[in-house]
């Protein structure tokens, strides 16, 4: 919030950052209504080699967005996001869940109790789960 008052007050209308890992996420979240954000690619913004320092980074991303040379990344709209974000994470529930059960099948298994013969075998009766 601080960062987002700091650019307003210096006038700021534009601000490239690097995609790097996760960390542009939360920084995007907060500058995103009030600024015209640009998320550039690291591999196509790569400086000249050398003794990189993060203060040469950003003169050399400013440069390259004062003369138009950085394609934005796309970054989908907040309600994507957000769903993105929850679908995720609910396919990590299932992987954690599916996971579990399988332990406890091979804990099973390696107790001799078959827990698909006892199934089969309830099924073919009739008779309700116990």
């Amino acid at each position: 919030m601080a960062l987002s008052d700091w650019l307003a007050t210096l006038q700021v209308s534009d601000v490239v950052m690097e995609s790097t890992g996760v960390y542009w996420k939360p920084i995007w979240n907060i500058l995103e209504g009030s600024f015209h954000l640009v998320l550039a690619n690291a591999r196509h913004v790569k400086n000249v080699p050398g003794r990189k320092t993060d203060v040469k980074d950003a003169e050399w991303l400013a440069k390259l967005l004062r003369c138009g040379l950085i394609e934005s990344n796309f970054v989908p709209p907040e309600d994507i996001r957000d769903l993105r974000d929850l679908t995720r994470y609910r396919k990590k529930l299932i992987h954690h869940r599916t996971s579990e059960q399988n332990r406890i099948h091979k804990i099973l298994q390696d107790a001799n109790i078959k827990l698909t013969s006892v199934i089969r075998h309830f099924w073919c009766i009739g008779t309700p789960y116990p």
